[in-house]
């Protein structure tokens, strides 16, 4: 083993860093253990020079890099630089990088285009970048995509104190299995999904599903705020003594709590 190599390695031992919060945030036991073997020194990380998605994720990350300041006008800082936190030294952080203007957490990444879902990626990635914020101190992280189709995606996602806190706890509870050689297991803990911040604007028009709907919606908006507005006054004309109130077809009922609510009903 060169030793800039078990360098390395022996660095990665001393801390958790963001690609680890996903193991220990995931429900594969096999591979927690093994992340656990390998921060105790008992076992070798896995070799992924063979893997070839893992390859194309490297080997684009400064073209990737590229794109993302070509496209937002905005610079990338602090390149893989490695940031331990301030309090709690076994959290440690690699970062793609940090967005200059903002102070955002930066991550690339590489996606195969089939299946691909802009959900469905933050939520693969939402550990690592809720890790690598509560590190670092940031308030939101960017993960930029491109996949193998030739697309570009930009993901914005906002640190979220309540997942923060969960992430810490398994974290915790994971360095101290580290410490004391009792095995881990599965924590089971399910964060909740944080709201991803709009950054597309998406042309409809080859929808015919949008068109369908949008019409409809276009000949029924008169009609409904015609609705609201009779609603709203035919709920001023209820005495404030009524417990039921009908004429014409309608009738409007007071609930215990005072609120109005109408049906229809047969006009006698």
């Amino acid at each position: 083993m060169m030793p800039e190599f078990a360098n390395a390695i022996a660095k990665r031992r001393a801390f958790i860093g963001g690609s680890d919060a996903r193991t220990i945030m995931g429900n594969d036991a096999a591979a927690l253990l093994g992340l656990w073997q390998e921060k105790r020194g008992e076992a070798e990380p896995a070799d992924l020079s063979g893997d070839l998605i893992v390859q194309l994720g490297t080997a684009t990350e400064p073209l990737n890099r590229a794109w993302y300041e070509r496209q937002t006008g905005q610079a990338i800082e602090h390149v893989q630089r490695r940031v331990l936190h301030p309090v709690h030294r076994w959290m440690g952080a690699t970062l793609d990088g940090r967005v200059l203007q903002t102070g955002d957490v930066f991550e690339s990444k590489f996606a195969l285009p089939w299946n691909f879902s802009e959900e469905a990626a933050a939520d693969k990635h939402m550990a690592q970048l809720q890790h690598n914020m509560w590190v670092v101190a940031a308030r939101a992280a960017v993960l930029s995509i491109i996949t193998g189709g030739g697309k570009w995606v930009e993901i914005k996602v906002h640190a979220d104190p309540l997942y923060q806190h969960l992430l810490l706890s398994a974290e915790k509870k994971f360095w101290r299995c580290v410490q004391t050689g009792e095995a881990p297991q599965l924590f089971g803990i399910e964060p909740p999904r944080p709201r991803l911040a709009g950054v597309r604007m998406v042309d409809m028009a080859g929808s015919n599903a949008w068109a369908e709907l949008a019409s409809l919606y276009r000949k029924t908006r008169a009609a409904a705020l015609e609705h609201e507005r009779a609603k709203t006054e035919l709920k001023a004309l209820v005495p404030e003594d009524a417990k039921e109130a009908s004429g014409h077809g309608l009738r409007a009922k007071r609930s215990k709590a005072g609120a109005i609510s109408f049906e229809v009903i047969d006009a006698a």
